[in-house]
């Protein structure tokens, strides 16, 4: 009987979701349509996978020289699998919490649901507070990285400015994205942004087997563990990027259907970091670790200097990605979220832009910080919380009976749902967060000693700097 009802909820939500796509096409112009409404499993698929490699593309042949190519291929494999399963679970979390509101009668037409509010409906206000500083502080910094990430690349076409200046004016570019309303208005962002990563990933393999090894090239990690759980945790936060699954399901007109998105968006996303950082380190070795981004080393050339402006767009897009969250998280808590005005939405939103933009100049660490933001951050938000979540709400017989959607029984249902949830909360709390966050902390201690705070221009050439 509860089973029925359920699938009566669900019918009644596909229904409703599928009339309100029917009434936008039949409303808006053909144009508005295809550039900036999506909410299909297609554009699903480009948010994810978008948003999963952008400037850490760059960072991975760092990653590979800290690992070793072996360890840099098995530790890429195992994280976006563990990735694809956390962001399984945040899926099925946010479908039962949609459920049991709409149940209650509860319209989202006008609000879009976070996931700190998921873990409030199914577990209560403390999971919700821990939810909201884990995500928001990752968020946060995840926006810092893409703004460092600017400055970083485009010294390479123009060392005219210095690396803080370059983030200073990439810092005004990225607060326009306070006039994109939500995920659903990403469509041709997210597509362009994937042609565009994966054009700089092929460059990037192509690139490195022409030019070759260079003379005398070491491949000698991993040679120190500091640097080995470094290289690690660079690679959990790669495939880490699932923060904001939520907000990506909530602009879809059938949110159910992301099941399998995730893991496909990931299966895309590893025929580009796998190639790319192999054939990057392949050809320098151990010059990597002190060139924490991967073009810096490359010749220059109009190729390059393509990948380095899409990489440049495409950072302002993920900057895009990882902030709108906490447009929202702001819009709700100034009371302005429900408002239709788009000025006024945007102007609210400023505010959050700023922290943002001061945190870059003061960490401009590009690579290291990487490493420092997933153990410390990545291994609680989307690894450790979400599989504890999981467990808890369907701790009981009857939540489990009345469960809107159950584990695979390929992977040996509830069972075995349970045991790998127990494995991804203590790998990463252990390796992750452990080993990780020590590691990288170090790492990240020993370029604030060597470069400073605020550094102006950091690993550029003595000459330039």
């Amino acid at each position: 009987m509860a089973s029925e009802k359920v699938e009566t909820v669900i019918a009644g939500n596909y229904l409703e979701m599928e009339r309100e796509e029917g009434d936008s096409k039949s409303a808006k112009g053909k144009l508005s349509k295809l550039f900036w409404h999506g909410g299909s499993v297609y554009d699903a698929w480009f948010s994810c996978a978008s948003n999963q490699v952008a400037q850490v593309l760059l960072t991975l042949p760092y990653s590979f020289s800290q690992l070793g190519m072996l360890s840099g291929i098995l530790f890429q494999l195992f994280y976006g699998l563990m990735g694809s399963w956390t962001a399984y679970l945040i899926s099925v979390l946010y479908v039962e919490y949609r459920t049991r509101k709409e149940r209650e009668k509860v319209d989202f037409r006008n609000h879009v649901i976070q996931w700190f509010e998921v873990l409030d409906g199914l577990l209560g206000k403390h999971w919700r507070n821990v939810g909201l500083f884990f995500n928001c502080t990752f968020l946060l910094f995840g926006s810092v990285i893409q703004l460092i990430a600017c400055a970083s690349n485009i010294y390479y076409i123009n060392d005219n400015l210095d690396k803080r200046t370059w983030t200073y004016i990439f810092g005004a570019c990225c607060a326009t994205t306070v006039f994109i309303p939500s995920f659903h208005n990403y469509r041709i962002w997210s597509f362009l942004g994937l042609m565009m990563t994966t054009y700089t990933a092929w460059y990037l393999t192509i690139a490195s087997l022409l030019h070759g090894q260079v003379e005398g090239v070491k491949h000698s990690g991993p040679a120190k563990i500091v640097l080995y759980f470094t290289g690690a945790t660079n690679i959990l936060y790669t495939f880490g990027g699932h923060a904001v699954t939520v907000e990506i399901m909530h602009a879809m007109w059938k949110p159910q259907k992301f099941k399998l998105i995730y893991l496909i968006a990931t299966l895309y996303v590893l025929t580009l970091t796998l190639p790319s950082a192999s054939a990057v380190y392949w050809a320098f070795g151990d010059m990597l670790l002190t060139h924490s981004n991967a073009l810096s080393l490359l010749p220059k050339t109009g190729f390059r200097d393509a990948a380095v402006i899409l990489m440049l767009i495409h950072q302002f897009i993920t900057f895009g990605f990882a902030c709108t969250p906490l447009y929202f998280v702001w819009e709700k808590f100034i009371r302005v979220h429900d408002t239709k005005s788009l000025f006024k939405r945007a102007i609210a939103r400023l505010p959050v832009v700023i922290p943002i933009w001061f945190l870059a100049i003061i960490f401009p660490f590009f690579g290291p910080i990487n490493s420092t933001v997933g153990s410390l951050l990545v291994s609680f938000t989307v690894y450790i919380i979400p599989a504890l979540a999981h467990m808890v709400t369907f701790a009981s017989a009857s939540a489990r009976e009345n469960a809107v959607e159950r584990p695979p029984s390929f992977l040996g249902g509830w069972a075995g749902s349970y045991t790998m949830n127990i494995f991804v909360v203590v790998w990463v709390f252990v390796v992750g967060f452990g080993f990780g966050g020590w590691a990288s902390m170090l790492n990240f201690i020993r370029q604030v000693d060597t470069f400073g705070l605020f550094t102006k221009c950091y690993q550029c050439p003595p000459h330039k700097a």
